[in-house]
């Protein structure tokens, strides 16, 4: 019988950090790995983790580089002829004082959060074995976006048969019409971050339902989540929650019992499937 594997992108720091260690706490019945762009970040996270007594191992992976992406999933596949549990973590927010200008931060930030994870997703749900788990980290400020949209796109967004290709189409629309400075008129909230999330929660659906249809006999449960407001380098030091506070409800959602049903293709935070 092959180990089992857990991989966490974007992982060296953060909420990301927080997740490998609560895996490693809970004694994931196999090989947890912590992911980074940055080989130095990855190699020093492990460390600070062999430091508590805990043991994660390190592969490289830049979401945003798609070579990266097949390589990696090209590793999983011959070590471990798979992957058991995928949790997408990595993502971008600016800043609110930062000065770039908003078409600048629309088409990096749903570079990152929707295009490269898409990618991950791409590369990777062929590689998800029978009863794999697969999070995808999104945010609440996702769902408050759409409530901001137009009742076309609100009506689009939560239907049940929007596929990932009308989907992609609607993400790279919003990032033009913000190129143009046109997308509020276009129906779209005035936030790329929310926008973002939106996208990788309808995608996290679409994927779900996908699945089910292919793969009915496998038990693959796929969900997005909320970690929450979590003190992180990107969220800030104001934050509520502490990073193991965030990484609760991924790892909840990653370690469903064999045999789970539910929750899949929603959207989760708290540990509660939300509204969407």
């Amino acid at each position: 019988m092959s180990t089992k594997v857990a991989v966490v992108t974007g992982s060296n720091k953060g909420i990301g950090l927080a997740i490998v260690r609560a895996l490693c706490q809970q004694h994931y019945h196999g090989d947890v790995y912590l992911t980074a762009r940055d080989s130095g970040r990855g190699d020093e996270a492990v460390k600070s983790l062999a430091a508590d007594g805990l043991t994660a191992k390190f592969h490289q992976l830049d979401i945003n580089d798609e070579k990266s992406i097949v390589s990696a999933a090209a590793f999983f596949k011959k070590t471990y002829g798979g992957v058991d549990v995928l949790i997408n973590n990595a993502g971008i927010a600016f800043k609110d004082a930062d000065p770039a200008p908003f078409p600048v931060q629309a088409e990096v930030t749903l570079k990152t959060n929707y295009f490269a994870t898409r990618d991950m997703l791409t590369h990777f749900l062929p590689l998800i074995k029978a009863g794999g788990r697969v999070v995808n980290v999104s945010s609440f400020v996702g769902a408050r976006t759409l409530n901001k949209c137009s009742a076309a796109l609100q009506q689009r967004f939560r239907s049940d048969d929007i596929t990932e290709e009308e989907l992609t189409g609607l993400m790279e629309q919003f990032v033009d019409l913000a190129k143009k400075g046109e997308h509020e008129k276009g129906g779209w909230a005035n936030t790329a971050y929310g926008t973002s999330k939106t996208g990788l929660t309808v995608l996290t659906m679409i994927h779900a339902r996908r699945l089910t249809k292919e793969r009915p006999h496998d038990g693959i449960l796929v969900n997005a989540c909320c970690p929450g407001w979590v003190r992180t380098d990107m969220a800030g030091p104001k934050a509520p929650k502490s990073p193991e506070e965030g990484a609760a409800t991924p790892v909840f959602l990653a370690l469903l019992p064999a045999g789970a049903t539910d929750p899949h293709g929603r959207f989760v935070s708290d540990k509660e499937v939300q509204p969407w």
